[in-house]
């Protein structure tokens, strides 16, 4: 669960927010994930046989 803290200015305005370091960390790597998402979008799907072959091809698997 996310524990926001919020930084006001004098007249109690929310200028800033205080996360954990944990928060902080599994945000950046929800971000990472989303742009790693959208920058795939239109890569064409490839079977899992495939796959195993490019693996195979590469020494990977």
């Amino acid at each position: 669960m996310v524990r926001e803290q919020y930084v006001v200015d004098s007249k109690g305005r929310k200028t800033g927010v205080l996360l954990s370091l944990e928060q902080y960390k599994k945000l950046l790597e929800d971000l990472h994930d989303l742009a790693m998402v959208a920058e795939r979008r239109d890569e064409q799907p490839i079977t899992l046989e495939e796959l195993e072959h490019r693996l195979k091809k590469d020494g990977l698997l």
